[in-house]
């Protein structure tokens, strides 16, 4: 079923239900909100679809989208679906370089966008070398460029929408190249519905919810289940940088339901409650991704959040979801969830998502070309974490030397390797140990990130900790970076005496107590998209280049 139908489905059964909402400011943290109904959603998306068929645009043409958050976001994107023309979403924030390797490797047929983007182009003419149609956000500058203002113009008609097989090419998502290039992940219709549906069942969301995307992409999966979708007030190529007020008062206006994101949001919005006293009573599901979780903030959301909790899905762009549990889970005090990961034993993500294999691997570099190939390890034993299920995605867009390396066929079907590590405990729940990229392999053992750095994290002085490798003399080592709290810094403290501190917590535990070498940044470099994900490569490098001391 073509992903479209489900807008066009949800016209039928609620047409007067807002299916998205956009907030205009109209005073220092006051609101009014534009909106679009199922029925309007649906009508301007058929005429959308009308007019981009117009310019040129057709079935199987993959078409670049830099739009940002607003009603004609999802409006020009469900046209997109409705033709069987293919939208390429990128994220801006990856760097120049990157996102203009993924432009060219792409080879969209259109460009949808801003105007930056349009004058961008014209100083890298290569990467956009492809493109046959272009369409601006804003003014026609120059001939040959056509306007979304312009396409609305014209009698409004309906629209026949495509049929398509359900492992058609749906859509194209951009990973963020946190850990290397970043490649463009095939999504198809049976994967885009198979998604809903089970974000659907683990959250049992309904008509009723009302959603607070701090994700764009994620109010596609809401909008579809008939959900309405409440843009809100930031800018979601920074999530680090969101005004908790504006949100809060995003989520209090439109008495949200379910809102998500990566913790980066979250945190500010729940330091920002907590020293207001601000609870967020219509709130239900928290939902927070991009990276670990840290117990203080689950803890944080209860205190805010009388009817709801916090929870935190696992996956990747590739796979989604592949795991979830509850901050109530967590912090149940019958339960040694906590415990068990301030003693280094991983971060606990829950059971596998419905319908979803897992499994642990033995970890390696080496493509793997056959399940009979691996070596499947034993309960509570750490390796890759590998999904099977209707919700991976098959392959890398014009990358098969990415995609042989990702994937593991197992008859008709295939395994994606996460790249990360874990294990699966005798109740079934999945333990995070970090990224595979992350381990450290000493001569004697293999040190992994999450585990290492749970240790240091119990000291009262630090913000977070990263394990890193770095090399001296030419002789690879393991050491720990400390972030301070806010009211420390690190040119202030005696370090001398932290860091003997810090060995001493190191010291009790075996896994850490060979690490002798600490070193401090007031500040750690995060990855793009969520503004959390520590880029431990660069500090490694820091360190070695004599930046870290």
């Amino acid at each position: 079923m073509n992903i479209a139908a489900r807008i066009e489905n949800q016209a039928k059964v609620r047409p007067n239900q807002d299916a998205v909402r956009f907030p205009k400011k109209i005073g220092s943290y006051n609101y009014l909100y534009e909106k679009l109904s199922f029925s309007e959603l649906n009508r301007l998306s058929s005429h959308y679809a009308n007019s981009l068929e117009a310019k040129g645009i057709k079935e199987g043409d993959k078409v670049l989208l830099f739009v940002r958050p607003s009603l004609d976001f999802p409006a020009l994107t469900f046209a997109l679906f409705k033709m069987g023309a293919t939208p390429i979403l990128i994220d801006p924030g990856m760097g120049k370089k990157n996102l203009l390797k993924a432009i060219e490797s792409a080879q969209p047929d259109a460009l949808i966008a801003v105007p930056e983007v349009h004058i961008i182009r014209m100083f890298y003419r290569s990467a956009f070398k492809s493109i046959k149609t272009f369409i601006t956000t804003g003014p026609k500058l120059w001939p040959g460029l056509h306007s979304v203002k312009a396409l609305k113009k014209g009698p409004w008609k309906d629209y026949e929408t495509k049929q398509k097989s359900p492992d058609d090419m749906a859509a194209i998502l951009f990973t963020s190249g946190g850990t290397g290039r970043p490649k463009g992940v095939v999504y198809t219709h049976r994967i885009f519905n198979n998604q809903t549906d089970v974000l659907q069942e683990i959250f049992t969301l309904n008509d009723s919810d009302i959603d607070i995307p701090g994700f764009p992409l994620f109010s596609f999966f809401t909008m579809s289940m008939g959900m309405t979708s409440c843009i809100p007030d930031m800018n979601p190529s920074k999530p680090a940088t969101c005004d908790p007020q504006s949100l809060v008062a995003n989520i209090k206006d439109n008495r949200a339901t379910f809102v998500a994101g990566s913790p980066a949001i979250w945190e500010r919005v729940a330091d920002y409650c907590i020293k207001q006293s601000i609870q967020l009573d219509s709130v239900k599901y928290v939902v927070m991704f991009g990276a670990p979780v840290r117990v203080e903030l689950h803890e944080n959301f209860q205190k805010i959040l009388p009817n709801g909790t916090t929870y935190t899905p696992y996956g990747a762009t590739e796979a989604l979801p592949v795991a979830c549990i509850s901050g109530k889970e967590i912090l149940d005090p019958k339960s040694d969830k906590v415990q068990i990961s301030a003693k280094g034993g991983g971060t606990c993500i829950g059971q596998p998502a419905p319908g979803l294999e897992v499994k642990i691997i033995e970890a390696h570099d080496q493509d793997i070309a056959t399940i009979e190939d691996v070596k499947i390890l034993d309960t509570d034993a750490v390796g890759e974490i590998i999904v099977k299920g209707d919700i991976t995605t098959p392959m890398y867009l014009n990358l098969p030397d990415k995609t042989a390396a990702a994937k593991i066929k197992d008859g008709d079907s295939y395994w994606h390797r996460m790249g990360d590590l874990g294990r699966i405990d005798t109740s079934g729940n999945i333990w995070f140990y970090g990224r595979k990229v992350h381990r450290i392999e000493l001569t004697k053992e293999v040190k992994y990130s999450i585990s290492c750095e749970a240790i240091y994290n119990e000291h009262p002085f630090v913000k977070r900790s990263a394990l890193v490798r770095y090399e001296k003399a030419g002789q690879l080592n393991a050491a720990v970076v400390i972030e301070p709290k806010e009211n420390f810094k690190s040119k202030e403290i005696d370090k001398d005496k932290v860091i003997a501190e810090l060995q001493g917590l190191g010291s009790q535990h075996e896994h850490t107590s060979d690490i002798e070498h600490f070193f401090f940044s007031d500040s750690f470099p995060v990855d793009i998209r969520h503004n959390i994900k520590i880029d431990r490569k660069k500090l490694g490098e820091d360190i070695t280049k004599g930046i870290i001391q």
